[in-house]
């Protein structure tokens, strides 16, 4: 399968100098941003904002392309909850990053287990799949206090919740993330089990991508 993404052109910027003759490059880029994303009148956009807006544009072109789910699915219901029961961990998501993150497969303790119940979206400033997503590279924090970079965050003070395990759904072929498998819970885990943990993790994320790679194919 060829899939050619779709996002903004990089053009290298090149001036004349005073006479004329000859073209001096100019050492940056000039980053042209996808036909809508920035709406006409709409203030200066940073170089960090466009990039951010054209690799969501990629990102939901792919999505399209391979049918990933984008609402509730029943089998990434069931990856989410083998992925929870494996770590004992009260919640698990396969994470799809939209306009939001958009848990197209999701486990919840029980209704009656005194913990929160969470819905199927969050803000793609919240919680720790962004910074997975940004990193490309799977995170373990067996105690978010115990990194300053990731203990302030609105999930730890919504939810209560003090450890997280996340890894990257990157696609093989372009090299875009898709999103993020993860577990998150409110009690600690020991550093001495985060490699184990991590590999619950990774290799779940391994399984989500290649179901929704094969859903591709066999359409």
């Amino acid at each position: 399968m060829i899939y050619h993404p779709s996002g903004p052109t990089l053009h290298p910027l090149t001036r004349r100098d005073l006479g004329g003759t000859r073209q001096i490059p100019v050492c940056q880029d000039l980053i042209v941003p996808p036909p809508g994303a920035v709406a006409p009148g709409q203030q200066t956009v940073t170089a960090e904002r466009v990039q951010l807006i054209a690799e969501l544009h990629e990102r939901e072109s792919l999505i399209r392309h391979l049918g990933v789910p984008t609402g509730p699915d029943e089998i990434m219901d069931e990856f989410a909850t083998s992925l929870a029961t494996s770590t004992d961990f009260l919640y698990g998501f396969v994470n799809v990053f939209l306009a939001q993150q958009t848990f197209v497969g999701l486990h919840n303790p029980p209704p009656d287990s005194g913990h929160m119940i969470l819905g199927r979206s969050m803000s793609l400033e919240h919680g720790w799949c962004p910074a997975v997503v940004r990193r490309r590279m799977a995170l373990p924090l067996h105690d978010v206090y115990a990194n300053c970079r990731f203990a302030g965050n609105y999930v730890v003070d919504a939810v209560g919740i003090r450890s997280y395990f996340g890894s990257p759904l990157i696609h093989p072929e372009t090299g875009i993330t898709l999103g993020t498998v993860c577990v998150i819970d409110p009690d600690v885990r020991t550093l001495a089990d985060s490699r184990r943990l991590l590999g619950l993790v990774k290799s779940a994320g391994a399984e989500v991508l290649h179901t929704l790679i094969a859903s591709a194919n066999d359409r």
